[in-house]
């Protein structure tokens, strides 16, 4: 496993100083919000992102990929009946997988609850059929470039879709794309009643990538969560990819932040090596 924080953890920064600061702790790469580089992220070209790329490698840290796909521009939805927006909402994810790849980055996390709940009225079985259909016109472009589409199962409080990994799995198999597959996080797996090591193992042939973080919106080991269950079961699960920080109380301090995570991560991955019993979280 490596791992990785997210950028918009350093509120106010510029990249190249948030990359500096995060080498410096240990991180093996950084994971980007593309609302970060632009106000609206459409208007970014691959060729502003190869720079990004080139800040990030120069750092010594490797581009994650992207996360908080849909909250900039507005107008957006995943969803939605309006063949219209669901068109530019394909194009855009179209343009953010370009953007993705000339990064060098290789994850897409598609969270974005706001902009994939059914709206009032609406069929979910429509809704549904409509993701997927969009998914796969999606990864139709992303796959060729290496950019992997790791949809996020996410609270019942933040959305109506996907709310949970199993329903998250049974939509990445009607896709049926191997650019389509899955993203695990903390602090939305602790809304299912399964336990955390139990959802990593139940899933583990679909996760693609990983999110670190605590129900109190704050990183690894800042609130009640053990992880070093959750490393085991990652670890039983032969999972290669990233761990990587994700909050969303950016107290005290970005860097904080940053060095008390990734110490509390080593420290679990340690404790990790003897799997304890899978009943934590």
């Amino acid at each position: 496993m490596k791992l990785g924080i997210c950028n918009e953890t350093y509120q106010g920064w510029d990249f190249a100083r948030t990359c500096a600061d995060v080498a410096k702790w240990g991180y093996d790469g950084i994971e980007i919000a593309p609302f970060t580089l632009a106000e609206d992220p459409s208007q970014l070209t691959e060729s502003a992102a190869r720079g990004v790329g080139r800040i990030a490698r120069e750092a010594g840290l490797e581009v994650i990929g992207l996360h908080w796909l849909l909250l900039k521009p507005g107008g957006l939805h995943l969803t939605t009946a309006d063949a219209g927006v669901r068109h530019k909402t394909i194009e855009f994810a179209r343009h953010l997988a370009r953007l993705c790849a000339a990064m060098g980055g290789k994850i897409m996390v598609w969270g974005s609850p706001k902009q994939r709940s059914v709206a009032a009225g609406e069929s979910y079985d429509a809704a549904f059929a409509y993701a997927v259909d969009a998914m796969r016109a999606v990864c139709e472009v992303a796959g060729p470039l290496g950019v992997t589409i790791a949809m996020e199962p996410l609270g019942p409080a933040e959305t109506n879709f996907l709310t949970n990994a199993e329903e998250t799995v049974r939509f990445i198999e009607t896709v049926a794309h191997p650019a389509c597959r899955l993203h695990l996080d903390v602090k939305a797996m602790r809304t299912e009643p399964k336990p955390i090591p139990q959802i990593i193992a139940d899933s583990s042939k679909h996760v693609a990538h990983f999110h670190a973080n605590d129900p109190n919106r704050r990183g690894p080991g800042f609130g009640k969560v053990d992880f070093a269950p959750i490393f085991a079961a990652l670890k039983a699960a032969d999972y290669a990819g990233y761990v990587s920080v994700e909050v969303f109380d950016y107290l005290p301090d970005p860097q904080t932040i940053a060095r008390e995570s990734i110490r509390y991560m080593g420290e679990k991955l340690a404790q990790s090596q003897v799997s304890p019993p899978m009943n934590a979280g």
